[in-house]
C-alpha cells in the first residue's frame, strides 16, 4: 500500500506546483526514463549477499572448531576470528597468493570441483617451530619448505579438512579429504582463471606471530547446493523436524546394545589350582548361596537380584534398584 500524504502535503504540492518549483514535464521524462543496470561480464554476479552472510556463519562456527584444534595442538590459546567474506575471480585470489605458499587442495565430496585452503606462511613456519621443539616464533628469511615439514603440515591439513564436516551439516552431507598441500602458487590451473569464487579470511593469532587463512569456495563447487545457502534453511528448521530428529535419535537408541554382566561372586586360586581344575569340581566364592548377585549395566552396579530360570533359561529377578547415590 502506497504511503498517504497529509491534507498539510497535499497542500503543499499543489503550491509548489502553481509557482513553478515542480516542472510535470520534468517528473513525467524521470518516469518514462529507462533505468540501466551495469553488468560486468567478466566479473558475474553469481553469489548473493545471503549466501555470502551463510558462509560467513558457517566459517564462524569452523573458526571455532580449528582454534580449539590448533589451540590443542600447539599447547597454547591460537585465536581465530572471520574477517571478511566475498566474491571475486579465482585470479584475484591466485595473484595475491605468496611464494611459496602453504596451500591444501580439497576434494569436498559430494560436491564437483576443489576447495582452496590456505594458511600464511609465517604462521606455518611458528607453528612447525613450536612442534619441533622451539618457541614458535616468526622466521626471519622466507624460504621453501622441507621434507619433514611438508609431512607435518600434511597431518596437520588433514584434521583441519576433517573439521569441516560440522560447520556444512545443515547445508550437505560433506566427506571432505585431503587432496593434496601445493607450495608453488604458479600451478594452479584446475579452476579457470575469470571463475567467480567466495573467499571467506580469517586472521590468526599465534604468540607474536599473526597471518591469515583463507578459504577459496569456486561458484561450481557450491553451484548444486546453492539454493540452501541461506539462513533461513541452516538455521531455520521447524518443530516437524525436530520431532523427526528427536524419533531417530530414540530409535538409534533402543537399538543400541548396553552390555549387562551378572556378578555370582568373586574368589582367589593360584595358577596352579586354575591349571588343575577338573569337571564337578568346587570353587568357593566370597558369598553365600542366599546372596543376592550385582548386576552391573556396562561397568555402573545398578541392580541387585537373585538368579533363577524362566522359561528353561538362566534368569535373574531385579531385587533392588542401586540408586547414584548409594553406589
Amino acid at each position: 500500500m502506497s504511503e498517504l500524504l497529509s491534507q498539510e502535503e497535499i497542500d503543499a504540492l499543489f503550491a509548489s506546483l502553481n509557482s513553478g518549483e515542480i516542472d510535470v514535464n520534468e517528473i513525467k521524462e524521470q518516469e518514462n526514463k529507462v533505468v540501466i543496470k551495469e553488468y560486468n561480464f567478466a566479473r558475474p554476479t553469481k553469489f548473493s549477499r545471503e549466501h555470502l552472510r551463510t558462509l560467513e556463519l558457517m566459517g564462524e562456527n569452523y573458526a571455532r572448531l580449528v582454534s580449539q584444534y590448533l589451540s590443542g595442538m600447539m599447547r597454547t590459546l591460537v585465536p581465530i576470528k572471520i574477517e571478511s567474506s566475498e566474491a571475486i575471480t579465482f585470479s584475484d585470489f591466485t595473484s595475491a597468493l605468496s611464494n611459496p605458499v602453504a596451500l591444501a587442495i580439497i576434494e569436498p565430496n559430494p560436491l564437483p570441483s576443489n576447495i582452496l585452503f590456505e594458511l600464511s606462511t609465517n604462521i606455518c613456519y611458528a607453528f612447525l617451530d613450536r612442534l619441533l621443539g622451539g618457541e614458535g616464533g616468526e622466521l626471519e628469511a622466507i624460504r621453501e619448505f622441507t621434507t619433514i615439514e611438508l609431512i607435518i603440515l600434511n597431518k596437520a591439513f588433514t584434521r583441519l579438512v576433517d573439521l569441516m564436516r560440522e560447520p556444512w551439516e545443515n547445508v550437505v552431507e560433506l566427506r571432505p579429504y585431503l587432496g593434496k598441500v601445493e607450495t608453488n602458487p604458479q600451478i594452479l590451473n584446475m579452476i579457470p582463471p575469470n571463475e567467480m569464487v567466495a573467499l571467506l579470511t580469517f586472521s590468526i593469532q599465534f604468540g607474536d606471530v599473526d597471518g591469515l587463512m583463507n578459504l577459496c569456495m569456486p561458484y561450481t563447487t557450491l553451484e548444486p547446493i546453492i539454493t540452501k545457502l541461506n539462513t533461513s534453511y541452516q538455521f531455520g528448521q521447524n518443530e516437524d523436524d525436530e520431532r523427526e530428529k528427536d524419533k531417530n535419535v530414540e530409535d538409534i537408541l533402543r537399538r543400541a546394545n548396553i552390555p549387562i554382566r551378572a556378578i555370582l561372586g568373586k574368589t582367589h586360586v593360584t595358577v596352579k589350582e586354575f591349571l588343575d581344575l577338573q569337571v564337578n569340581d568346587i570353587i568357593k566364592l566370597d558369598r553365600e548361596i542366599d546372596d543376592d548377585i550385582d548386576l552391573y549395566i556396562g561397568n555402573v552396579l545398578k541392580f541387585k537380584g537373585a538368579p533363577g530360570i524362566f522359561k528353561s533359561r538362566s534368569a535373574i529377578q531385579i531385587k533392588e534398584i542401586i540408586a547414584k547415590e548409594d553406589e
